[in-house]
């Protein structure tokens, strides 16, 4: 996100309005993708001024306004940007609708993203409500059920030291870690996510070239002969990162079709899925493992890491 922000000379911040209790019970994984559809849109539909997310505990309050109470926990997405018309604010949460018809011309995007996000936070027993202001802004509210918090401490003064730093990425990495000295192939269309994952591998000493989709990476890989030093294609990338979901030729058949070209080297999906058997599709189209999008930064570098010493347990540094 913070990669985003910058771009747009936006400010990106974060809040933690304490107490809060030190652990929730929850989905990470559904619980990321909401947080990160909603800074999204806001940083899409905000063109000055700044994106803010607080997040405090409301001891006892419904999350579904249904009766039973429970302790929850609201993420407050703020932005300062276009703002949503009273007359829109009830449709905004279906499928394939967005405030009118200039804000799909202007900004892009299917509409989909606020009805998939209001869909998850009910499976997790919580809710998504909006407030907004044309010109001045909107506040999207995700409540959150803390699930049982016996024996959980609450912290008075909870700390941001484990966000990244402002000049980030918005994902945290160990400052201790080795570096990662390797060449990445990155096989992704979405150029947001070429120039985060670009970002992340560059500061952890990979270096990194990018191809848009499988047709292109099964090209760089196999169809197009060795250097003038003859390198064979299987020393030019030490990793190859496959993102599953592309254009042209997906990330299953471009696996699919290197393995039959008789490429070798440690190919890692990268997939939106996490739902029980995308893990085991990706491996049978021939992949060694896989990483689940939102990308963490730190377990992505641990998987890069994991595959480079399977493959060679004493390679030496370049």
């Amino acid at each position: 996100m913070q990669v985003r922000a910058e771009a747009k000379g936006l400010e990106l911040g974060a809040e933690l309005r304490g107490p809060l209790p030190e652990t929730i019970l929850t989905d990470p994984t559904r619980l990321r993708q909401i947080l990160i559809n909603l800074m999204g849109n806001a940083l899409k539909f905000t063109e000055q001024g700044e994106v803010r997310l607080r997040v405090r505990f409301l001891d006892g309050t419904p999350p579904a306004g249904d009766g039973g109470a429970s302790p929850t926990l609201e993420f407050a997405v703020s932005d300062t940007g276009i703002g949503i018309a009273p007359t829109q604010l009830a449709v905004i949460f279906e499928p394939f609708r967005q405030a009118d018809g200039s804000t799909t011309r202007r900004f892009g995007g299917t509409g989909l993203g606020l009805a998939i996000s209001r869909r998850l936070a009910e499976n997790l027993g919580g809710t998504i409500a909006v407030e907004s202001e044309v010109g001045r802004g909107t506040t999207f509210r995700l409540l959150v059920p803390a699930g049982p918090l016996e024996g959980v401490p609450l912290l008075a003064e909870p700390s941001l030291t484990e966000q990244a730093h402002p000049t980030d990425t918005g994902v945290t990495s160990s400052p201790l870690s080795e570096p990662l000295d390797c060449r990445v192939l990155l096989v992704e269309d979405a150029p947001d996510n070429q120039r985060l994952l670009s970002f992340i591998l560059r500061r952890a000493g990979a270096e990194v070239e990018v191809v848009g989709d499988g047709r292109a990476a099964v090209d760089r890989l196999v169809g197009v002969p060795a250097d003038a030093h003859h390198t064979p294609p299987d020393a030019r990338f030490d990793v190859v990162l496959m993102d599953m979901q592309m254009p042209v030729l997906d990330g299953y058949e471009a696996t699919r079709r290197l393995r039959a070209a008789g490429y070798v080297g440690s190919i890692i999906a990268l997939t939106a899925h996490a739902m029980e058997g995308d893990c085991a599709k990706c491996l049978q189209a021939g992949c060694d493992g896989y990483a689940t999008k939102p990308i963490d930064s730190a377990t992505l570098l641990q998987t890069i890491r994991g595959h480079l010493r399977e493959r060679c347990p004493e390679r030496p540094a370049r």
